[in-house]
């Protein structure tokens, strides 16, 4: 499906988060599921991404992660104590395993295998450094690696999310702490069925630890964030997306979305799974410019934004939502068509009133 020349894309925490705030996309989670590369994807269709970190924030990001974790993560252990398990006792130092293996999968048997081993050992701390979990998503597995997983003396585990962004006066942006969130509430699942099979001794915390930078030092600072919220809202939405299997039954025999195809043969194997575009895209996937401009030339109401496709029920396009207004079509019982309908008599009349006034307005130099 990729091409045979085409790399697969490993599906990780921040595109789960994302498609799972947009279960409806086949397109995103067909692409997704099958590892393409959706930012070459956009460059070969002509709608060129500028969604993603730069290579200076990356950067900065892993310079920021390893000072953290400096010294055995001496400092990362010191901030789970105290925004976490103030009752714990402190942290003379931890245990952080050897979770290297062979391949996602026999990472994340070691990743297992270690929390087992921390968590039947009781009065210790342990870090796992890059942890390898696994999520099965529409019929198929995710391998997905937290920045790190912290397991407190009482046995239970913490997410560490690690992020280069300030945290200035003791708050941060809301908008990054929420994308940070949503992506370790992903984690979170993902923990969570390892702690299923381990029994009931095992138990993921709610709460997760944020690290970022404090003001404008690169000094570390952590916050305890409450991932409740996103938990249940991921695990609701990626429990609605379609097996990919079911996607892939409804596509053309032999189609392929590797970048080096011809425009026109790329733009027809695209086409030929449906999106479901809303702004919000714009922030979260590659292929968000295409299918915007898509959804402008075919007068999608869904270019207006969720809350608007909501309010017009089953009007689908601006001709439909224009028509219903001027009483050309449209179920008059329908809410949404005597709301239209309503609205445009009230500008008419509006209109009317100003233009018999324009005699009577005086206009002053």
């Amino acid at each position: 499906m990729r091409g045979p020349d085409v790399p697969a894309k490993a599906l990780d925490a921040r595109a789960l988060a994302a498609l799972a705030a947009n279960p409806g996309c086949r397109r995103r989670a067909i692409l997704d599921g099958a590892g393409v590369d959706k930012g070459s994807l956009a460059s070969a269709l002509g709608s060129p991404s500028v969604f993603g970190q730069s290579q200076f924030a990356f950067t900065r990001g892993n310079a920021f992660e390893a000072r953290v974790k400096a010294d055995g993560g001496a400092e990362l252990l010191r901030l789970v104590h105290e925004r976490l398990d103030r009752g714990a006792e402190p942290p003379a130092g931890a245990h952080v395993p050897d979770l290297s293996a062979t391949g996602p999968q026999g990472r994340a048997a070691r990743t297992s295998l270690a929390l087992r081993e921390a968590t039947r050992t009781p009065g210790a701390w342990t870090l796992l450094d890059h942890p390898m979990l696994a999520l099965e998503v529409a019929g198929s597995p995710a391998f997905l690696e937290p920045d790190a997983v912290v397991v407190h003396p009482d046995g239970t585990w913490t997410v560490v999310e690690i992020k280069s962004f300030p945290m200035l006066d003791g708050s941060a942006d809301p908008a990054k702490v929420g994308a940070a969130a949503r992506q370790a509430a992903v984690y979170v699942l993902a923990l969570e069925e390892v702690a299923a099979r381990l029994g009931p001794e095992a138990r993921v915390r709610h709460r997760i630890l944020l690290v970022c930078p404090k003001d404008f030092s690169n000094l570390p600072t952590g916050s305890a964030v409450d991932v409740r919220k996103q938990r249940a809202v991921t695990e609701r939405q990626l429990a609605r997306l379609t097996r990919l299997e079911e996607i892939a039954d409804t596509l053309p025999e032999g189609v392929c979305f590797s970048p080096g195809l011809p425009a026109d043969e790329l733009t027809a194997a695209v086409e030929a799974v449906p999106a479901t575009y809303a702004p919000e895209c714009l922030s979260a996937c590659e292929l968000a410019f295409h299918c915007r401009a898509r959804s402008r030339e075919d007068g999608r109401v869904t270019s207006l934004g969720r809350p608007v496709r909501a309010e017009l029920g089953g009007l689908s396009t601006v001709e439909d939502v224009l028509a219903a207004a001027r009483g050309e079509a449209g179920d008059p019982d329908d809410p949404a068509v005597a709301a239209l309908r309503r609205a445009a008599g009230l500008r008419a009349e509006a209109l009317a009133a100003a233009g018999a006034g324009d005699g009577g307005v005086a206009v002053c130099r």
